[in-house]
């Protein structure tokens, strides 16, 4: 059998590899890392993340500029999109275990690698913009009460300017440095007495409300040209007229970046209090049971940050003209019974965020560097302390963030921060509604207060908000997640978490196979469905790549039929195959599925295959088969660089190959025939094949000499335009049909035009030749060659036609037996035989491929060896050649 016989059944079957790549956990510290509980863990940090800055330094510049109505509506906006996505994280977190890395884990695990990975890296960047940005508020609030130029009266100790605040930034930064390496849970009870003084500071505001008497001040400003600008202002108290001055919006110039704000620069600035609701997530590693905690602490958390700030917003509207609050934003210590409770509750509630955005960022980082999405830059991330602390992690997020505060201004970095955490919460809430859309019968999240509505929602306000505050920073983070998506995808990183688009696409597929009615099938539309047989991929991968080309969009198949009886077996040995001949495919390049089947003979597990492979409308409708011939086949394997050793190193590293590594792959298909080597398939069943397939109004193709054709690879640069087709319609082992038009003929030429529409193949000739016996009495064939070309022409095909006399191939033929020939096969002479091949070899020996017709197989089963044989003297030495026998209709001339 030659290097395509498709036909013979393995001896055994390999085993499938152990899978070397299971999915890394978030590390094996030597001690227990998970000792949070709810309120320590979660509601804690996501408190003090939500209050930050803005709470003491932002609220005035929030009020003066927006007015108490838009930014009552700002806080409204914001929370109703934090509260969508907290609902997505409730469902998710309550669906599973979480391991650390937080929103990174939730939407890698949901997602798959590509985008997870991608918005995690977004994620910790967002982190790292956040843990500068309240750097920079804290400095800001030192300098108002320890600068040289002070807004108000102060102590003068502290020199200002650009390159002081970042030193300044450095040493705050270097402080919170020293905290995160301390570890997680150091940070988690220092938080707790933090927010002890937060809470002190913020009643001592609203005990100030009532206690301290109107006041005027007078604010100062250095302004251009070394000039100073004075400002009036007033602490009026509670008063109808102040709250309905305030009221409206007066957008103004803000003194701190010098540029006029907007209701989008305002709310980028006012968000950065909404982007604290993940600190919880972000602890998700040293939680002790994160899917109860995260929901139930960031719910109370944000419930309690919302009416903090409305109250407060109402507060400073009804007690504060429009020019302190926008003139002065630490006006909060100058109409404080004790100053120096708001200033200690600016100092700790924006240290703490800083530190919690930092440990956040390292988790994320660690997470990240774990499951080696981005290889050796994040590598040494995953290195932690005998604590489980990953102090590395840790030092990265310290550069990065040194290298925010180079910003220099609170303001000028708000609007990044917030398109990032947009963009994050965004991605959150598509993770959960491809959960929910996939109907996945193990997404089964314990918290129910969520749809695909809110997930929907929550997608296209983050998405809006986004490109409402900065379309450019919205469409250059946009651009950054595409890159990230297509390096890691091109990356192909390891992965056994699942991947959503697997269930998504199920669902969508399940839903159209549905909708694809057999019984609406038309002739005009109909497409090759192929299931091509494949004894040993080793001999057979020219001819998986030739019918590759050849399928023109519709369904291929490889099967296989693996000798046994499931009886005497302990397990079907076919299940762990699939593994092997899905990275066959992978690695030629086609577009094929794969079924394999268990059975006593290769004829009983080729009926199996043609009955039951496929689903609904997409079922094989052609049986493609190698040639039985005697000729021994050669090993592809150790033709094509990619299956060759040396390039093992190079097409493993960073591929998740499910299992199946190279070595494996060789090692799990056997070696080539040899020509002594038994043969595990007779003539007898062959035929039979043949014949069953045609009852069961399957056409068949038989290939033979495909090992001979170059080109077909995926690496292929062919273009066809060298190549030639060659067709040969008549029926050549019967000279007396001529008819050029029967269903037969017609599926020749269509499938000879579909070869010559694929990739590369449409830039080669076809050539179609009609055999005609001009020295008989009968002219007729002038008029079938006018036929044929007016055909060509209704079903537009672009070939040229060769007219082929054989009338001293025909003389060599033999006039069949009138009584028997409807029953028997005809016996055809040597002569004849050879007169047709030398024929063909005149005329074709040039071609690219032959199609040519295959005559109907007989009927008895003593004549296959005869049939075989046949063909086989037919197309010895042709070259690549496809005997085609079609019985369904295939060809349309109407629109």
């Amino acid at each position: 059998m030659c290097n395509e016989s498709t036909c013979l059944a393995k001896k055994k079957s390999c085993g499938m590899a152990p899978d070397t790549a299971p999915d890394p956990g978030p590390g094996t510290p030597s001690k227990d890392p998970r000792k949070l509980n709810t309120f320590f863990g979660v509601m804690v940090p996501t408190i003090l993340s939500m209050f930050s800055i803005v709470l003491f330094l932002r609220t005035g510049f929030v009020v003066g500029h927006a007015g108490l109505l838009q930014g009552l509506l700002m806080v409204v906006v914001a929370y109703t999109i934090i509260s969508l996505t907290i609902l997505s994280i409730c469902a998710i977190s309550t669906n599973g275990a979480i391991q650390g890395g937080g929103a990174y884990y939730m939407i890698s695990r949901s997602l798959g690698p590509e985008f997870g990975g991608s918005i995690g890296l977004m994620f910790f960047l967002a982190k790292v913009f956040a843990c500068g940005e309240y750097v920079l508020g804290l400095v800001e609030a030192i300098l108002d009460v320890f600068g040289s130029d002070p807004v108000s009266e102060a102590i003068r100790v502290l020199p200002q300017g650009y390159w002081y605040t970042v030193l300044y930034s450095s040493v705050v930064l270097l402080l919170c440095l020293l905290v995160c390496l301390v570890g997680a849970h150091i940070y988690s009870r220092t938080a707790f007495v933090i927010l002890l003084v937060v809470t002190i500071s913020l009643l001592s505001i609203f005990i100030s409300s009532v206690a301290v008497k109107p006041r005027d001040f007078i604010i100062t400003h250095q302004g251009s040209g070394n000039q100073t600008l004075r400002y009036n202002a007033s602490y009026t108290g509670f008063s109808a007229t102040t709250l309905r001055n305030n009221l409206g919006s007066g957008y103004s110039l803000d003194y701190s970046t010098n540029s006029v704000m907007s209701f989008a620069t305002v709310f980028a600035v006012m968000f950065t209090s909404c982007t604290g609701i993940m600190a919880g997530a972000n602890m998700s590693g040293e939680l002790k049971t994160p899917s109860v905690s995260i929901p139930k602490g960031t719910i109370v958390a944000v419930l309690y940050t919302f009416t903090v700030y409305v109250l407060l917003f109402i507060l400073v509207s009804a007690t504060c003209d429009r020019t302190l609050l926008i003139q002065d934003y630490g006006f909060l210590q100058r109409i404080n019974i004790w100053p120096p409770f708001v200033t200690i509750g600016i100092y700790c509630a924006s240290l703490s965020a800083a530190m919690c955005a930092m440990i956040g960022a390292s988790r994320i980082l660690h997470a990240l560097a774990l499951d080696h999405l981005f290889g050796l830059p994040l590598a040494p991330a995953a290195i932690t302390s005998s604590s489980g602390n990953p102090w590395v992690a840790v030092l990265y997020t310290w550069g990065l963030a040194q290298c925010v505060v180079f910003a220099g201004q609170l303001n000028a970095v708000a609007g990044l921060v917030t398109v990032f955490y947009l963009l994050a919460y965004a991605a959150v809430d598509l993770a959960c509604l491809a959960l929910e859309w996939a109907s996945a019968p193990n997404f089964r999240p314990t918290f129910q207060l969520f749809s695909w509505h809110t997930c929907l929602l929550g997608i296209l306000s983050c998405l809006v908000m986004m490109f409402v505050i900065n379309p450019v920073y919205s469409s250059g983070s946009i651009v950054l997640l595409l890159l990230l998506l297509l390096f890691l995808h091109y990356r192909s990183p390891t992965s056994s978490w699942g991947y959503i688009s697997q269930a998504l696409i199920f669902h969508q597929v399940r839903k159209y196979l549905l909708m694809l009615d057999v019984r609406k099938e038309h002739v005009k539309f109909w497409r090759p469905q192929v299931l091509l047989m494949v004894a040993n991929p080793r001999s057979s991968c020219q001819l998986i790549l030739f019918v590759n080309q050849l399928k023109k969009g519709g369904l291929y198949v490889l099967g296989h039929v693996q000798l046994g009886d499931l009886d005497t077996l302990p397990s079907d040995p076919v299940q762990q195959q699939y593994n092997f001949w899905l990275s066959l495919v992978d690695k030629l390049g086609v577009k094929a599925f794969v079924d394999l089947t268990l059975s006593p003979s290769v004829r009983q597990g080729t009926q199996h295959l043609l009955r039951i492979t496929g689903l609904g409308g997409m079922k094989p409708n052609m049986l493609i088969l190698g040639f039985y011939d005697s000729c021994t086949p050669e090993d592809y394997f150790l033709q094509d660089a990619a299956f060759c050793d040396s390039s093992i190193g190079r097409s493993s590293e960073g591929e998740y190959n499910f299992g199946v590594d190279l070595p494996s792959l060789q090692a799990h298909f056997p070696p080539v025939r040899h020509i002594e080597s038994p043969r595990w398939l007779s003539p007898e069943e062959y035929v039979g094949i043949i014949s069953d397939a045609i009852k069961m109004n399957k056409n068949v193709c038989l290939g033979r000499y495909f090992f001979q054709l170059e080109g077909e690879g995926k690496d292929s640069k062919v273009d066809g335009s060298e190549r030639t087709i060659d067709v040969w319609p008549l029926n050549l082992l019967q000279p007396g049909s001529r008819d050029y038009q029967d269903v037969c003929s017609l599926f020749l030429l269509q499938m000879a035009c579909v070869l010559n529409m694929s990739n590369k193949w449409r830039h080669a000739r076809m050539r179609i030749f009609l055999n005609v016996e001009t020295e008989s009495s009968d002219q007729g064939w002038v008029v079938n060659e006018e036929t044929f070309r007016e055909l060509l022409r209704k079903l537009r095909i672009r070939a040229s036609i060769r007219i082929v006399p054989w009338d001293s191939v025909v003389q060599h033929h033999a006039q069949p037996d009138r009584e028997h020939s409807a029953e028997q096969m005809q016996t055809l002479s040597e002569g004849f035989l050879s007169a047709v091949n030398c024929m063909l070899m005149e005329h074709s020996s040039q071609a690219a491929v032959r199609f040519l017709y295959l005559p109907r197989p007989p009927a008895q089963r003593s004549q296959a060896q005869q049939y075989v044989g046949q063909l086989e003297a037919v197309t010895n030495g042709l070259g690549p050649t496809l005997l085609i026998h079609g019985v369904t209709p295939v060809t349309y001339t109407d629109l």
